[in-house]
Parts: C-alpha cells; sequence; structure tokens
C-alpha cells in the first residue's frame, strides 16, 4: 500500500492568474494500493464518489493505461481535510493523489517532469497542480502539452492565514464571470505585479506584498460573487497583513502575516463573528516545500 500526503495550494497569488501558486501545510492523506475492482472509502466521513468516477481512482487508472500497464482496480482510502470548491485546491490534491499513486505503485515509470505536464492535462492549468506535485512556490506556463515552470523552495516564518467562506464556489462560475478581453494597461498591471510577488517574497522584501496581490484579471469580478470579501480585505490590513487576496478561483481569502503578529487570526476570528459569519473559518498555514510525498 502506498500513503500519501498530499499539501492544500493557493493558486494566482494575487496578479499571477493562471501562472503562480503555492504549496500550504494543510494536507489530505490517500492510501492506495491495487486491487480487483474499486474499492473507495472516506476515513473521515466526508461526501466523496465511491465509484469509478472518483477523481483519484479515475486519474490513477488513466496513467495506467498511459504506461500501457494492466489495471485491474484500486482500494483508495481518502483523509479530506482540504476543503472542497474553496480555492485550496482540492481537486489538484485529488489528481496529484492518483496520479502519484499509481506511479509509485507501477514502479515509477513516469519522470516528475511528465507527472507535473499530465496533472495540468488534467486540470486544464498548472498553477494548483504543480505546487501541489512539487511544493515552495512555483510559476508555470502550460503551452496545451508541456508545463514550463521553476520551483522554489520559501524559507520563511510568514503565516498564510485563509478565511475560509463556509459555502462553494466551483471554477466554472468562478471562470465564467471573467472577461474575455482586457486592455493592454491592464495586461502590463498585472504582468509587473506578478513578478514583484516571487521576487519579493524571496528576498524579503515583504511591504512590496500589498502592491504584488493587486489585480485586475480576475479579482474585480470574482469579489462580487464572495460577500462580505471586500470587508475582509480591508480588515486584513487594518490589522497588519503584508498581503490579502483571493485564493485560486475563491471563495477562500488568503492573507500574508508576519511571524510576529501573533494576534490576526484571533482578530479576524473575531470580526467574523461580528459579522454574523459564525460558519466561516481561520485556519493558519505555513509554505510547504515538499509537495507530495510517501508517508510511513
Amino acid at each position: 500500500m502506498i500513503k500519501l500526503r498530499i499539501p492544500a495550494t493557493s493558486a494566482n497569488l494575487g496578479a499571477g492568474f493562471d501562472a503562480l501558486g503555492l504549496a500550504l501545510s494543510y494536507y489530505n492523506y490517500v492510501n492506495i494500493e491495487e486491487s480487483d475492482g474499486c474499492h473507495i472509502s472516506s476515513s473521515d466521513g466526508a461526501e466523496i464518489p465511491t465509484d469509478e468516477s472518483n477523481l483519484i481512482y479515475r486519474t490513477a487508472k488513466t496513467v495506467y493505461e498511459i504506461c500501457g500497464r494492466p489495471f485491474r482496480g484500486l482500494t483508495v482510502e481518502q483523509t479530506n481535510n482540504i476543503p472542497m470548491a474553496r480555492g485550496l485546491g482540492s481537486s489538484s490534491a485529488c489528481i496529484t493523489a492518483g496520479l502519484t499513486g499509481a506511479n509509485m505503485l507501477m514502479g515509477n515509470p513516469l519522470s516528475l517532469d511528465e507527472l507535473v505536464d499530465l496533472s495540468a492535462q488534467i486540470e486544464g492549468h498548472p498553477d494548483n497542480t504543480a505546487p501541489a506535485l512539487l511544493g515552495g512556490i512555483v510559476t508555470a506556463v502550460f503551452d496545451g502539452k508541456k508545463v514550463h515552470w521553476v520551483k522554489q523552495e520559501v524559507f520563511t516564518t510568514l503565516k498564510f492565514i485563509a478565511v475560509i467562506p463556509d459555502f462553494e464556489l466551483k471554477t466554472e462560475k468562478a471562470r465564467a464571470c471573467l472577461p474575455k478581453e482586457i486592455p493592454h494597461s491592464d495586461a502590463v498591471y498585472n504582468l509587473s505585479r506578478a513578478a514583484l510577488f516571487s521576487t519579493s517574497l524571496l528576498t524579503g522584501k515583504y511591504e512590496n506584498l500589498r502592491t504584488a496581490v493587486d489585480d485586475k484579471l480576475h479579482q474585480p469580478y470574482r469579489l462580487k460573487l464572495i460577500p462580505n470579501a471586500e470587508d475582509i480585505f480591508d480588515i486584513a490590513y487594518t490589522n497588519g497583513a503584508y498581503g490579502a487576496y483571493i485564493s485560486g478561483a475563491g471563495p477562500a481569502i488568503m492573507t500574508i502575516v508576519d511571524s510576529q503578529n501573533c494576534f490576526f487570526a484571533g482578530k479576524m476570528r473575531f470580526a467574523l463573528d461580528n459579522m454574523g459569519l459564525h460558519g466561516w473559518e481561520v485556519r493558519e498555514m505555513h509554505i510547504d516545500n515538499e509537495g507530495t510525498c510517501p508517508i510511513n
């Protein structure tokens, strides 16, 4: 049996639409082994597909077919900590688990680059799947077949504190609200900020992050799908956040906070309760530099 730990991910990082993402210390766990037929269970009681439509199972089966190996079936046990359809990479975690698990069960016939390429082909873009596999912060370009990527490990005590709403926002809906064309000035606006984010994070120029996470390609449109989001941004900055942005397609809002800002999470919790948002979660995380990995 293969036992895997798969990190949550936060994509876009503000201005890096479909190009930037990072892995976080918030994990799904998957046990996977070959068997006769399809046997899928959830160790934490989460409602998941237990037939062959299950994304982990379906992805693993695809890997067997690509490698020309006979496929009899799998036993899959999932522990689903990453909330679904919240902008924290839950579907990418499933794809990554299926790819990595199947590859390991077959003796690793696919290289890491091939896994990164295949994960993006399945998901449609690499901003979540690449950091889920690789860890750290990943800059990636997907040309439709191949992902051109750079992973950088980030050694920082910065906290990434997610404000997670109690409702789902499907990626399809979040993409449907985006304009089909943008002004040239908006493209320049985002390109400069996306470049600024990675360099500022890696060099400790954290005072740049508020500017770096600003965006004109997706956040102004998606904010309308997330009630109270603009208030959450304002509260985060009032309480000392370096940056705040919509994580992935949303609805989670990610904040970047100094390690010495000890009371930030508590202040966000207090603010949410005052707004009547008792079902929203505040979760503190750090950057995960390992990515998907086997565990004992």
